[in-house]
């Protein structure tokens, strides 16, 4: 029997329409949507001009000389993104103003040809600059930065989300608010972490404009996926709230807006050690080898913060709902339902945590049988 078309199972009616809301200080003056014309898409794909690939310095004066005099940082670790296409092909990249280091003058700069799941993953462009090189960084107001280049300035203005907190329900009793998360896709999170459970959640901030619809699953009416970024959500049967569950894989492995909000922690947001305590409850290796935005001492990265999947097909987001409705799952560990063990091979945690009892049970003694010839 052919499997169903995919489009099939996704596509099975809206359960929510388009939601408007009251924002929480974040949103913009409301204007009207733009025409994106093809035209200009082909139009830099036929542009013959050569860019300095190969040098970075000279790559970031030509980006910083693209810029106006004033932009807007919206995701959460700070990340202004930009693209351009040279020689045909398309190239990402970011300026960087990382909240630990930014008041130092640090200016972080990357640039690579764009992710392709067809191809292997392209050399990385990296640059760090400060005053030594000719990039002057000044903190202005609290989140407004001037950066200065060849007597040019920027000013670059952070997203401030200092102010936002979960409104009732969004976080549990039980659990730890970390802060708010800005991610690239536009969508606004909660970062939270279950003491207990030793969990982490990412929460959906609905408190401010939500534009976006949900598609349901035939299999259950507790799951939904967005339509704009294919993000995954669980409808929490214990308050009103919705929980990340599952990111599209190939939006991950090409490392678009969609590929989820690992990479915008709410860095400029966290309080005190906050973080850090939640990742040596969860591991506790880490002690005294994370700073307290989760960066590990090594400077290899940070620390990934990554509970739920990275789904190709439908079948992969139903082990949820089989163990939010598993009677053999106790009620204690049902916030493990949510949160991946990428440790043992990406099975859920309240199933590692029942193997792991199941394990610690004494074995029952054999009965002694009678003796056969």
């Amino acid at each position: 029997m052919a499997a169903a078309p995919r489009s099939a199972l996704l596509a099975l009616g809206l359960l929510l329409g388009l939601v408007s809301s009251t924002s929480t200080g974040t949103a913009e003056t409301a204007t009207p949507p733009r025409l994106i014309p093809h035209q200009g898409f082909v139009e830099d794909v036929l542009r013959s001009g050569e860019l300095p690939i190969g040098n970075h310095r000279a790559m970031f004066t030509w980006v910083f000389s693209q810029l106006p005099e004033r932009v807007k940082v919206w995701p959460t670790e700070s990340y202004w993104y930009f693209s351009f296409y040279h020689r045909g092909v398309k190239y990402a990249g970011n300026i960087r103003l990382d909240a630990k280091d930014r008041d130092e003058g640090k200016v972080h700069f990357a640039y690579f040809e764009d992710l392709a799941e067809w191809r292997e993953e392209p050399e990385m462009h990296y640059l760090l600059l400060d005053e030594k090189q000719g990039v002057k960084l000044e903190k202005v107001e609290p989140f407004l930065y001037r950066m200065t280049v060849d007597g040019r300035s920027v000013l670059f203005e952070i997203n401030d989300m200092k102010g936002v907190k979960p409104p009732p329900g969004a976080v549990l009793a039980e659990e730890t608010y970390i802060g708010p998360i800005f991610d690239d896709s536009a969508v606004r999170f909660f970062l939270v972490w279950n003491p207990e459970a030793k969990v982490f959640h990412y929460v959906l901030d609905e408190s401010g404009p939500m534009l976006e619809d949900f598609l349901g699953m035939r299999e259950n009416d507790r799951t939904l996926i967005s339509k704009r970024t294919g993000f995954v959500y669980y409808l929490d049967r214990r308050t009103d709230r919705k929980i990340l569950i599952g990111v599209f894989e190939g939006n991950s492995r090409v490392n678009n807006a969609y590929d989820g909000p690992f990479d915008q922690l709410p860095d400029a947001f966290i309080e005190g050690e906050t973080l850090r305590d939640a990742l040596v409850a969860y591991d506790p290796s880490l002690k005294g080898h994370t700073d307290r935005y989760g960066g590990l001492a090594n400077g290899t990265g940070r620390f990934l913060i990554a509970p739920y999947t990275y789904y190709r097909d439908i079948d992969d987001l139903l082990p949820f709902h089989e163990c939010a409705t598993d009677p053999a799952i106790p009620k204690s560990d049902y916030a493990k339902c949510f949160s991946v063990d990428w440790d043992r091979g990406g099975v859920l945690a309240a199933y590692t945590a029942q193997a792991e009892a199941a394990a610690k049970k004494p074995a029952k003694p054999k009965k002694k049988g009678k003796a056969t010839r």
